[in-house]
């Protein structure tokens, strides 16, 4: 049964590899041994020995809203914290491999329930006292720790069940679940954190911990295992890391990573500035939009860098309307939980316009929530909802609702039909996506307030008060949709739509809570896709969340920094462990 778990995790690999169009056969890494670190992770995806020094530079449209890693939901906190810390595994870019990380090595039972990681020795906080395996006991206990707000709850419990966890010796942990999960390895890798830092709050309760480590700690005092080191947040300006010293991986001559001295993350006010800052030569990597790719390859040669064309990213755009009732009242809520309502609001969502004037012709569009770019689960033959907005009134007209003789429409209890979009004001693609919908929502005698505001703000409402009405808003994504569970699940805490639930209010709602539960539980890669592809199909006849398009990546890189390819998955240029000046000028 060892053997079957082990064939199964290879033959998943071999389907990434070939997902990715690269080939399979390698060999095995050369050993190396660092003087603090007697065996550190030789990085194996191609790449050149790289020099050291230079100062890394990118932007990104909004503050961090918190330091803890635990409780970070948001790409402005952990697109940061994804450079200070890191996980017992971590996915290969390129294959979307899992591979070793502080493990250097993991086992599993026969009857796949039991998995022992073994940590990799040597390795230490940026502060310098030792990891051990109570950090990673601590992490765990965090997650689960009552009142902490932390999205991997939800992927780290099983059919109602948390995960079990144990000190075996100084180097070993033992996790426990009731049943095989046949997606362990995708979600067993969160943050790990220092136990000498963060206990104390911790024991203080969930609240006290969900404060501690805020935007406002002295960068001391946050420490991690990853590459990087948080020196220095200016609020509104910047986040400066420097290099680890210590950091437990190596190149393939077994140089120690990473080569860049300072990684540095400016904060500005929105997408066209990020773009400016770029064309300014000020930033390095600029994530360029859909429609300035011919642009950007006009200007490839003067401004010296490339722009890549990349796949299709597995992150999704759309608008969800709150169905939680703690958060909105009738008549809203009733329109909202309305099936009927949704589908013919989702006829009146011009994809082909968002493609043409967002995407300007580089993106797919979307009728479910996995992304054409995953070609392992998509599912193609999903209801398509056109665009076409006498289709959308009849709907509405066959769910009792009728323009009065003011334009406004109304419902079958003669209620205007009137709510407030949000979305967050610093993205500038989202915003114009806002006022596409608002011409044609407007049309179908809505009075709609369109309201874009701060993306903390709008992540606040979404995890906390409640008091929204319908938001646009995207989503990362992964190869394996469970491990969106936390979106997913009826209990999941970004369930956005109704978060938390203590039974699925509806029997879509149960049926898609089967359905992830039975995808984890499988070992058979063929198997799981048969329950995702009917997850794809609930989640299209229902429209809980209404989607617009998946664009393509292309992302723009100086030519001055080396291994950025080859491009990954989503479009992913090589990661900042392994990037380097070609020519280190500053």
């Amino acid at each position: 049964m060892v053997r079957r778990w082990l064939e199964l995790i290879t033959v998943g690999s071999l389907l990434l590899a070939l997902l990715a169009g690269m080939a399979t056969a390698q060999t095995p890494p050369r050993r190396f041994s660092l003087p603090d670190i007697p065996n550190p992770k030789v990085v194996t995806y191609p790449h050149e020995v790289g020099k050291y020094g230079g100062v890394h530079v990118r932007a990104q449209i909004s503050d961090p809203r918190t330091f803890n890693y635990r409780v970070a939901q948001e790409t402005s906190s952990t697109d940061i914290l994804a450079n200070v810390f890191d996980g017992l595994v971590e996915q290969n870019y390129i294959t979307g491999e899992i591979e070793p990380a502080l493990a250097e090595s993991w086992t599993v039972s026969r009857d796949g329930r039991t998995w022992v990681f073994t940590l990799r020795q040597g390795v230490t906080w940026h502060d310098g006292k030792p990891l051990t395996v109570d950090d990673v006991i601590f992490s765990f206990e965090s997650v689960f720790t009552e009142g902490v707000q932390t999205s991997a709850r939800d992927t780290l419990t099983f059919e109602g069940k948390p995960l079990r966890f144990r000190k075996l010796d100084d180097r070993r942990i033992e996790f426990r679940t009731e049943k095989p999960i046949g997606t362990f390895l995708r979600v067993i890798g969160i943050a790990i954190l220092p136990k000498h830092k963060l206990a104390e709050a911790l024991a203080k309760g969930g609240a006290e911990f969900n404060r501690t480590w805020g935007v406002n700690t002295p960068p001391r005092e946050i420490v991690g295992t990853g590459p990087y080191v948080i020196a220095e947040y200016v609020p509104g300006q910047r986040v400066t890391m420097l290099r680890n010293a210590r950091y437990w991986k190596v190149d393939k001559a077994g140089n120690r990573l990473p080569y860049l001295t300072r990684y540095v993350r400016l904060i500005v006010p929105n997408l066209d500035a990020a773009r400016l800052k770029f064309l300014a030569g000020e930033t390095d990597v600029y994530a360029a939009r859909p429609r300035e790719f011919t642009e950007f390859k006009g200007l490839e040669r003067q401004n010296n860098f490339t722009i890549y064309d990349g796949p299709e990213t597995f992150a999704s755009e759309f608008v969800v309307f709150n169905q939680n009732p703690a958060g909105v009242k009738p008549p809203k809520l009733t329109w909202f939980q309305d099936v009927r309502f949704r589908r013919a609001i989702n006829h009146a969502i011009d994809r082909n316009t968002i493609a043409n004037q967002i995407y300007a012709g580089r993106a797919t569009p979307a009728w479910g929530p996995l992304s054409v770019g995953n070609k392992l689960y998509y599912n193609d033959k999903l209801p398509r909802y056109e665009y076409n907005l006498a289709r959308a009134e009849q709907l509405l007209a066959e769910a009792g609702y009728r323009k009065g003789g003011d334009g406004f429409l109304r419902d079958p209890q003669g209620n205007i039909v009137e709510f407030t979009l949000s979305t967050n004001a610093e993205n500038n693609d989202r915003v114009a996506m806002g006022n596409i919908l608002r011409q044609d929502w407007t049309k179908l005698g809505i009075k709609l307030t369109y309201a874009p505001e701060a993306f903390n703000t709008l992540v606040g409402k979404l995890v906390g008060t409640f008091n929204w009405d319908a938001i646009i808003i995207g989503l990362t994504g992964g190869i394996e949709p469970v491990t969106g569970k936390n979106v997913w699940l009826s209990s999941g805490s970004l369930h956005m739509w109704w978060p938390k639930q203590e039974k699925p209010a509806t029997e879509w709602e149960a049926e898609i809570d089967r359905l992830f539960n039975s995808a984890e539980a499988e070992v058979s890669q063929e198997k799981r896709k048969q329950f995702y592809l009917r997850w794809q199909q609930v989640v299209a006849e229902q429209v809980p969340i209404l989607y617009f398009s998946y664009p393509k990546t292309q992302p723009a890189v100086r030519n001055t920094m080396g291994n950025v390819t080859p491009i990954g998955l989503q479009g992913a240029i090589g990661p900042i462990d392994t990037l380097y000046y070609k020519q280190v000028l500053r």
